[in-house]
């Protein structure tokens, strides 16, 4: 799903991790090693890798090893934007595995692998040593170095922010790559599914929670209190998955609003003039928004399990629960329709829907111009009737047949084709916000999660490529 965030909220967050190490480093007996300027200049690398190697080395005890990595990430957080590129390249290409010492361990092992084992009374202990000495060398010191922010208040908030910024350079810089592979294996393995806690978050949730909501949410903006405390009024729900080291951060949510019927439209999902429902009587869960918080977890997948923790909670609480989908976009839509008519103009198009589209357009010149923009057929009803049921048509074959490799194209039904749901229904006008209409034509689309089949289909998709459909969106595709 899409992530949110921005240099301007990674400063901010950066700066809350720096009020809580001020007084960290008060009572330990460390001596620090200098101070560096914003840009890190060449000349203060010495100055910085005296106190990567403090920390390395882990002299005196674990309130020393703390302060030390407190002194350092004060550095890192002193830093402008260059000097912190700086500092992680100075990571990616000092701190990494070692080949002298990687070549060596390999020929230890290479040689006792091609020994005469029974000449070797010694061969247990001696593979031992060669095992883990292979196993030390390829573990770059730089991942030991970051570990020791797991230890610190705010430290796993911390690596999350460097991570979202080092995926930034790393896209413009290759040799940050490795460094930025490390990161998330380490990440990774600290955000496993089982650490995490679901939570309900409602209206009485601390205002500093709610905030965080609204900032980072990457699907449909919030625009007021109002439509925060919309979305979670009693016939809606908002779950997030919270790490215990991060207790204040969401990781990742979903808005669901429990309604009759299945949702086609989500101006009315989002109206906060609209008429609260009684979700006793609801018989669908319609997962609306999901939302990655934490841009530096990208790569780290928890969406699958989010979904199903929702299911199960809400079949818990409410047993009239039948449905559960999505009403989602469908974000590459759009700019695939327009290399498609770049590629074959009027050739896209059906003969009948040629015919009708240019009895509906006055200047032929403006047919495909008119049948790809929806800001000119959203507003001229006989123009929009001649388009919904070829885009419709284009839509359902954008989805089910455009891939990448054996997979869908759309990044967003790759997901939830991934997790076990089958495409249900397109909706016409199911989002007319300028986003939508951009986006998608306007479109949006229903993922059904039918508990019976998610295992089917997960496996039928990500083994065979194969997307399941129902029978009315498959028809589109022969309209």
């Amino acid at each position: 799903m899409e992530q949110s965030d921005s240099p301007r909220l990674i400063d901010k967050t950066l700066g809350n991790i720096r009020r809580a190490w001020k007084d960290l480093t008060g009572a330990a007996r460390v001596k620090f090693t200098g101070t560096v300027r914003a840009d890190l200049p060449e000349d203060d690398w010495e100055v910085l890798k005296r106190q990567i190697n403090a920390c390395l080395e882990g002299r005196g005890g674990q309130v020393s090893a703390r302060a030390r990595a407190a002194d350092l990430g004060r550095t890192y957080l002193s830093l402008n934007a260059d000097g912190r590129r700086r500092f992680l390249a100075l990571l990616a290409h000092d701190y990494a595995v070692n080949k002298e010492t990687l070549a060596t361990a390999v020929a230890t092992w290479t040689d006792l692998m091609q020994s005469p084992k029974a000449e070797l009374s010694e061969f247990d202990a001696l593979y031992r040593a060669a095992l883990a000495a292979l196993r030390d060398a390829l573990s770059p010191p730089r991942v030991r170095l970051l570990a020791q922010f797991n230890t610190l208040p705010e430290g796993v908030k911390f690596l999350v922010d460097m991570r979202a910024e080092l995926i930034m350079l790393a896209r413009k810089d290759s040799a940050l790559k490795g460094l930025d592979d490390d990161l998330k294996s380490l990440l990774a393995s600290w955000f496993d599914i089982g650490f995490l806690d679901l939570r309900c978050i409602t209206w009485d949730a601390p205002a500093s929670l709610l905030e965080k909501l609204a900032r980072y949410e990457a699907v449909h903006v919030v625009k007021s209190w109002s439509d925060i405390k919309n979305r979670l009024a009693p016939d809606r729900r908002c779950y997030a998955f919270f790490h215990p080291q991060m207790p204040d951060e969401p990781i990742i949510y979903v808005w669901v609003a429990l309604v009759k019927g299945m949702a086609a439209n989500v101006q009315a999902l989002l109206d906060v003039n609209a008429p609260t429902g009684d979700p006793d009587e609801a018989d669908s869960a319609i997962f609306y928004s999901i939302s990655n918080a934490q841009a530096g977890l990208a790569g780290v997948s928890f969406g699958s399990f989010l979904i199903k923790r929702v299911v199960d909670a809400l079949e818990s609480d409410f047993k009239n629960l039948k449905t559960f989908a999505t009403l989602s976009p469908i974000p590459g839509f759009c700019a695939w329709l327009e290399q498609r008519i770049n590629e074959e103009g009027m050739d896209l198009l059906l003969p009948s829907e040629r015919r009708e589209l240019l009895a509906a357009v006055d200047d032929e010149g403006d047919v495909l111009k008119a049948f790809q923009d929806a800001r000119i057929w959203y507003r001229e009803p006989s123009i929009e009737n001649s388009v919904r049921e070829s885009l419709m048509r284009l839509c359902a074959h954008y989805l089910m047949e455009a891939k990448q490799g054996q997979y869908a194209r759309d990044r967003v039904a790759h997901f939830h084709l991934s997790n076990g749901a089958r495409m249900e229904r397109i909706n016409w006008r199911g989002d007319v916000s300028q986003k939508g209409l951009s986006q998608s034509a306007g479109m949006m689309i229903n993922y059904l999660y039918k508990s019976g089949d998610i295992e089917r289909n997960h496996e039928a998709y990500t083994g065979d490529g194969k997307i399941r459909a129902s029978g009315s969106f498959k028809a589109l595709l022969k309209s």
